[in-house]
């Protein structure tokens, strides 16, 4: 019998959850054995899972599992886990040669398990079948408005928390440009076709703003892309890989230009691949923004878990749009499970 254990979250400010009571309901009639864990933080209270007959597990617990149990989870695992002997499916960001990626590389090949990219569960055209990119776009697209409007203001932005809904989130980024009084910003959306990119369009909208949408045709070229400086914000919606062209380059801080606010939506700055060369690091909740010159103001929004702010709507989105996928975990070498752990096997190679 296939068992699926469900981790509770262990980095901060993380509180989204791949599945809903409603699943684990779902899973489970279809003969699935699910083990949930307990978490404070978890949008959806650990009532609603109980309530379908799952075991409920403390939250860390997976480390004891049984060796035939997958475990699920959103972000990456902490660093002190010792080798990893489970199967898990999570966000590992490993693939792209990231530092943190290739000790968690390490780890697995240490104890033997495997781990399923939830970036790397595509269907046999390649492409990925659940994904949290429409709500990062949205609250990616907020947040760098918001940058915007704080340049304009008396003060600096601080840090930022969730909100209940996206209505709340609109109504406070229109707030704050009233309150500074600051003008429409013009903005630049690459990737404005994919899930990212259609939510950022859809927050812009609903302010007001109708962005320059640019995709694969308008980059082909390969760049330098002057306009991206024209614009007074950027958002870049391209997974950073190989191929993809230079966005922004180093310069550009020292360029002519109107641009005052990169939103980082995709955000791998620690990738060789990354199309945003002005900043190396993530922003944060505590600090949403990095400032990369100083006059003219330039400044990197690049939070990497943005859905987390609107944890609701995220997560019952992704969970949806997974579940399906979940369904088929007893014939896991199959599929969609089987072309991640190829992926998977193929980076291992790389150590």
């Amino acid at each position: 019998m296939m068992h699926l254990w469900v981790r509770a979250e262990e980095r901060a400010n993380e509180r989204r959850v791949g599945i809903t009571p409603a699943g684990v309901a779902r899973l489970m009639a279809e003969g699935m054995r699910v083990t949930v864990e307990d978490s404070p933080t978890r949008v959806l209270p650990i009532d609603g899972y109980r309530q379908t007959g799952a075991a409920i597990a403390a939250a860390g617990s997976w480390r004891d599992a049984p060796d035939d149990a997958v475990i699920f989870g959103l972000k990456e695992l902490p660093f002190n886990t010792g080798p990893l002997r489970h199967r898990h499916i999570l966000f590992g960001h490993a693939f792209k040669g990231q530092a943190d990626g290739l000790d968690l590389l390490a780890r697995f090949k240490a104890g033997g398990g495997a781990l399923y990219d939830l970036e790397y569960l595509v269907d046999d055209r390649q492409r990925r079948v659940a994904a949290f990119g429409y709500w990062a776009g949205f609250v990616g697209a907020a947040l760098s408005v918001a940058a915007w409007a704080a340049q304009h203001g008396s003060s600096a932005m601080g840090p930022v928390t969730p909100w209940d809904n996206q209505e709340s989130l609109v109504a406070d980024i229109q707030d704050r440009l009233a309150a500074a009084n600051a003008p429409s910003p013009t903005a630049l959306i690459i990737g404005a076709l994919g899930r990212t990119g259609t939510g950022a369009t859809s927050f812009l909208s609903q302010i007001g703003v109708t962005p320059t949408a640019w995709d694969m045709a308008e980059t082909a070229g390969g760049g330098p892309f002057p306009e991206v400086l024209a614009h007074n914000i950027f958002l870049n919606c391209i997974l950073a890989m190989d191929g993809v062209p230079v966005f922004v380059p180093a310069d550009a801080p020292q360029t002519p230009r109107a641009l005052r606010v990169i939103g980082d939506i995709a955000c791998d700055p620690t990738s060789d691949f990354s199309p945003v060369k002005v900043y190396d690091r993530i922003t944060t909740w505590a600090e949403p923004l990095l400032r990369a010159a100083p006059e003219p103001p330039l400044d990197v929004m690049a939070i990497d878990n943005l859905p987390s702010l609107l944890p609701l709507e995220s997560s019952e989105d992704f969970a949806d749009q997974l579940l399906p996928h979940l369904q088929c975990l007893p014939d896991i070498g199959r599929g969609v499970w089987a072309r991640a752990h190829e992926t998977y096997r193929t980076a291992l190679s790389t150590l």
